[in-house]
């Protein structure tokens, strides 16, 4: 029988496992992972290696999924790429998928073939009274050219540093928010990772190109009129790389600052910033340059200031050439 791991940011994917039970029964080899707030990827991964291994070893695995390009997906993806042959993805979780995906185990043996039945049954469950609310198909979109014919500055929708870069609030709710033409990420470190840029650029969201590109091509690209058409969101996984960058001149007037991971050496600042004194002396240097920062993790939260969480965690910083 194939496995089913159900995960969600949040405490959806129990809520939607019960569900499943009431309307299906109690199901053998199905487990519920949940992201919560205070978890990185890493916490992640762990709980969905762990519901695999709650299997038996020659199961294949489905995946189902809340929301394509979220940070549960992105894991799941990872695993994915390591057993393509004995597992799937599907993403858009509601309750009549999940039942679809219950009852076909009875008659369908592999992951992918679970996966291209139920998406039927998961799309005409999303209905609407009147009927006539509901959408015309429309006609595909073009996919955009890799060379815009533009003439003049491209600009920066938003510029946001974020450890996890393309997840899910960057996905939704930022894309969603500053409306960009392209998703850009900023990295060396990434460029050169083909698995990471695989699963970064199948994590864009619909009808937005996204792309990854160490630093010194993004900022040839700044300087390159063609791209005046465009309008980036820029992502960039540690402050060295925004500093390369805005020293090669990208202008970036604010920061947005969503995430940066713990590691040894660094010192939390809240309950998702952790940063040591080479990364201190980075803002300090984007300060100078005259950068602006933004704490945020999705639009809707208060901004914090990044220089006062810094000071508020006993670091200390030079404010005598600080721009008014």
């Amino acid at each position: 029988m194939v496995g089913i791991v159900i995960a969600s940011h949040g405490e959806f994917a129990k809520g939607i496992l019960q569900s499943g039970e009431m309307i299906f029964g109690k199901q053998e080899k199905v487990a519920a992972v949940t992201f919560m707030p205070n978890e990185g990827p890493d916490d992640l991964r762990k709980h969905l290696d762990a519901a695999i291994a709650s299997f038996a070893s020659d199961d294949e695995v489905l995946f189902l999924i809340d929301l394509w390009g979220g940070s549960p997906f992105n894991q799941s993806n990872a695993i994915y790429e390591e057993h393509k042959d004995k597992m799937a993805i599907v993403t858009g979780l509601n309750l009549p998928m999940l039942i679809e995906a219950y009852s076909s185990r009875s008659n369908l043996n592999s992951a992918h073939e679970i996966a291209a039945h139920i998406l039927v049954e998961a799309r005409a469950g999303v209905r609407t009274k009147p009927e006539e609310l509901a959408p015309k198909a429309a006609a595909p979109k073009a996919k955009a050219a890799i060379i815009p014919q533009g003439d003049g500055q491209a600009k920066i929708s938003l510029a946001r540093l974020d450890s996890r870069l393309l997840h899910g609030q960057v996905a939704t709710a930022w894309s969603k928010s500053v409306n960009p033409t392209r998703i850009i990420v900023v990295s060396d470190n990434v460029a050169k990772d083909q698995l990471r840029k695989s699963l970064i650029t199948e994590a864009a969201p619909p009808g937005i190109k996204a792309n990854v590109i160490p630093i010194d091509k993004m900022i040839k690209i700044w300087h390159d009129p063609r791209f005046g058409n465009e309008r980036f969101l820029l992502l960039f996984e540690t402050a060295e790389d925004v500093a390369r960058a805005v020293d090669g001149g990208v202008d970036i007037p604010e920061l947005n600052i969503g995430s940066l991971a713990h590691s040894d050496g660094k010192t939390m600042i809240n309950n998702v910033l952790a940063v040591d004194q080479k990364d201190v002396d980075t803002f300090e240097h984007l300060r100078d340059k005259g950068v602006k920062f933004d704490v945020r993790k999705v639009p809707s939260d208060d901004s914090k200031d990044m220089l006062a969480l810094i000071k508020k965690a006993g670091f200390k910083l030079d404010d005598s050439k600080e721009k008014k």
